[in-house]
């Protein structure tokens, strides 16, 4: 005797929502945030306050030269509303100042997150919260480069 069994109707089965853990103000009140960029590398600590921002002890357009750089920081603060609502303390090492302020504006991003994370959607909007993964190509043996080869001679 052939048993049938009834046809199994596909449940729509919801995924389970991404939980994002906030850690909170450390003992000082600080939010931290890390943000690198090709070999440089950002601790960022924002709490509330007046809007001084300092890098490596040194005001920001003191540390950093190029109007780009500080445009690029500032934007930042300027669409999340918060720009003259919170002080932000860097410790920036590693690479050139171009990588630095990419490593400053992502470490700024997520410790912003860590602030509030009402401003979530913002800062995935402006893409403050993406990781550059760009890095130097190493240098290949039997090269003069990562990619240059040496010249070829037939004779």
């Amino acid at each position: 005797m052939i048993e049938s069994t009834p046809p199994v109707s596909p449940v729509a089965v919801p995924e389970p929502k991404k939980v994002r853990i906030i850690r909170g103000p450390d003992a000082r009140g600080w939010y931290w945030g890390t943000g690198r960029r090709k070999t440089a590398v950002a601790r960022v600590r924002v709490k509330g306050g007046s809007g001084a921002i300092f890098i490596n002890e040194r005001p920001m357009s003191e540390y950093f030269t190029e109007e780009r750089d500080r445009a690029n920081i500032l934007g930042l603060l300027e669409k999340t509303g918060n720009k003259d609502k919170i002080d932000v303390r860097v410790t920036a090492n590693g690479g050139g100042f171009t990588g630095q302020a990419g490593a400053v504006i992502l470490g700024l991003g997520r410790a912003m997150l860590e602030f509030d994370a009402n401003l979530e959607p913002i800062l995935r909007e402006h893409q403050y919260l993406t990781r550059d993964s760009r890095k130097v190509e190493r240098k290949k043996y039997g090269q003069s480069g990562a990619r240059r080869r040496f010249q070829f001679s037939k004779r």
